[in-house]
């Protein structure tokens, strides 16, 4: 630990208060003093002139639970002020395990399909000796180390493989695997476990239902059960208002299960704010309006950027979730050499016209070339920076065959980049003022080649509140910080206090910008060398402290790993004595 006295800064504490002048002293890991024309008393001594200094930023919702293992510098995420990552979310889990090994490349399996990270990477990195939660939370504490601090759900579609094996994807549990799934549960709770994820969405790349979906009433009810023996746990869920629309029906549902109950709530994808969306997002109103009425503890998503962006054929979910598992078949293909040849062939491209056509949902990206940007060349041969439908039209292609097309001059490992879709900015900034939204939404760690959500604090930072004035940079840092700590019951962090953590960033307001994304060559491929992921330069802070120390300073990650796992806790509070009678 390094103590320190950061002087001569405006401290923004992540209350959403006005900032104030003001000194802060670093002691032991936590702040020890904040106030003017503090002293000296033999630290180091930080000068924050001209600089902001808040709580470190929280990462709502990542997906690092495998790449922490093999990327321990958690890059882009320090020269963020990245402080604490959410990890496990989606239901997706690297523990509870059934023992049988093939079961457990099931999971591993789910992980790499939907986040869009190569298998290889968990087979090689990742130990996988452990069954129950509480083992896997003690072998990231004995072998992980890196510089962010790490809180991770429970995920539902974990616990189902891990007591009902492969009938997970296909049948209703029986009750006592619902009791398994329930003991298991008690077992990651009691080890610090934020609460569970569940995901009410996906279907993976043979179009099957995740093992969730299979969840009947019963099963939720007794781990809702299990989740009110803990008041500090949360549950979230992911409903979907993307593709099948289900998110009503999945609402009502819920609000039969947890009424009554005392169970804090996150719904991603709550309130749709995507143009495409509209036919979705009044019921969605409409149910978690009715669902706060009923006393439940709901809390929607805000997320302030698109989830994805970027689309390829080397690992890329975004075909099959767009319904075209003709296209897909080219990203299963094992090989450049077999991509290219199916994108040649005539007879797949009759099939992928078709599908295209008939197949696709009509609000993916897929239906709207013309959103579909032709950026990323991997041989320069172009063109580039046009979309894929002004391609076709000047070709006089169906939009599948000038994909094809383009792909086959440009080269297989190319990407083609999605224009941002249009939202509704002003339900956005209101749910970003709600004090019950879950904000900082970014998939950070996952889709490694089709998007890097890492940094996406930077754009509420200098977007929304520096150049735009959408927001107050106050309630932005709020967003980022105490809201967070406080919805996950993280209290020992998220505010500039006496006595919290030294989870502090120091920026400079005029530097900082949210970086565009770059292809970074030094990812594991899982076969003897290296491929490419994205990434993003720093945003920069000046500093970002984690636990004290240093993580990122003087423009560049320090080589620090101060993260630890951290858990949820109920709030102490004070109470006034009774009268004596």
């Amino acid at each position: 630990m390094t103590d320190m006295l950061i002087k001569n800064g405006t401290v923004i504490d992540g209350t959403g208060g006005p900032s104030y002048p003001a000194d802060v002293r670093v002691r032991d890991g936590l702040i020890a003093e904040i106030g003017t024309d503090l002293q000296p008393q033999g630290e180091r001594v930080f000068d924050a002139t001209g600089c902001k200094v808040t709580p470190g930023f929280i990462e709502a919702h990542t997906h690092y639970d495998g790449s922490m293992w093999w990327q321990p510098d958690l890059d882009p995420l320090p020269g963020y002020g990245t402080t604490t990552m959410i990890m496990g979310n989606c239901g997706f889990s690297a523990a509870p395990l059934h023992p049988d090994k093939a079961i457990q490349r099931e999971m591993i399996g789910i992980f790499s399909f939907f986040e869009d990270i190569p298998e290889q990477l968990f087979l090689k990195h990742m130990p996988w000796d452990w069954l129950k939660w509480s083992e896997y939370k003690a072998a990231m504490e004995r072998q992980v180390r890196v510089p962010i601090n790490y809180a991770t759900y429970v995920g539902h579609i974990a616990l189902r493989l891990a007591v009902m094996g492969m009938d997970a994807w296909s049948r209703k549990a029986t009750p006592d695997e619902i009791a398994a799934m329930a003991d298991l549960l008690d077992d990651a709770l009691a080890a610090g476990a934020l609460g569970l994820s569940c995901n009410l969405v996906d279907h993976d790349g043979s179009d099957r239902p995740v093992p969730s979906l299979s969840a009947c009433d019963d099963e939720l009810t007794a781990l809702f059960d299990v989740i009110e023996r803990y008041p500090a746990a949360t549950y979230q869920v992911i409903v979907d208002v993307f593709m099948r629309m289900t998110g009503p029906q999945s609402m009502d549902r819920l609000e039969r299960l947890l009424k009554g109950r005392s169970i804090r709530l996150q719904v991603a994808g709550g309130l749709p704010l995507l143009e495409f969306q509209k036919q979705i997002r009044e019921p969605m109103e409409a149910r978690m309006l009715a669902m706060q009425e009923a006393g439940i503890d709901i809390w929607p998503t805000a997320a302030h950027v698109p989830i994805t962006s970027v689309i390829g054929l080397i690992k890329s979910l975004l075909f099959a979730q767009s319904n075209d598992y003709v296209w897909h078949e080219v990203v299963l293909a094992e090989t450049h050499e077999e991509k290219a040849r199916l994108l040649a062939d005539p007879d797949w491209r009759a099939r992928a016209r078709d599908s295209w056509d008939n197949k696709i949902w009509k609000q993916s990206a897929l239906a709207n070339p013309q959103n579909l940007l032709l950026i990323d060349s991997e041989n320069g041969t172009g063109p580039i920076n046009i979309s894929l439908q002004a391609y076709a039209d000047a070709r006089g292609l169906h939009a599948s065959d000038a994909l094809a097309d383009w792909m086959l001059a440009n080269g297989t490992r190319s990407t083609i980049h999605m224009a941002p879709w249009p939202k509704d900015e002003d339900r956005l900034i209101e749910l970003l003022h709600d004090p019950r939204s879950v904000g900082n939404i970014s998939d950070a760690g996952a889709h490694l080649q089709m998007l890097c959500g890492g940094g996406e604090n930077a754009l509420l930072l200098t977007h929304y509140a520096r150049d735009e004035k959408l927001i107050s940079l106050e309630q932005a840092v709020h967003v980022l910080t105490g809201k967070l700590a406080g919805y996950f019951n993280l209290h020992d962090r998220g505010t500039i206090e006496v006595g919290k953590r030294a989870d502090i960033v120091v920026f400079n307001l005029d530097e900082i910008q949210r970086r565009q994304m770059e292809k970074v060559y030094d990812l594991d491929d899982g076969k003897g060398g290296l491929t490419w992921r994205f990434s993003r330069k720093a945003m920069p802070t000046r500093l970002t402290l984690v636990n004290g120390v240093p993580t990122f300073e003087g423009g560049a990650y320090t080589g620090a790993v101060p993260g630890e796992f951290v858990a949820p806790k109920v709030e102490a509070r004070e109470y006034e004595a009774e009268p004596a009678e």
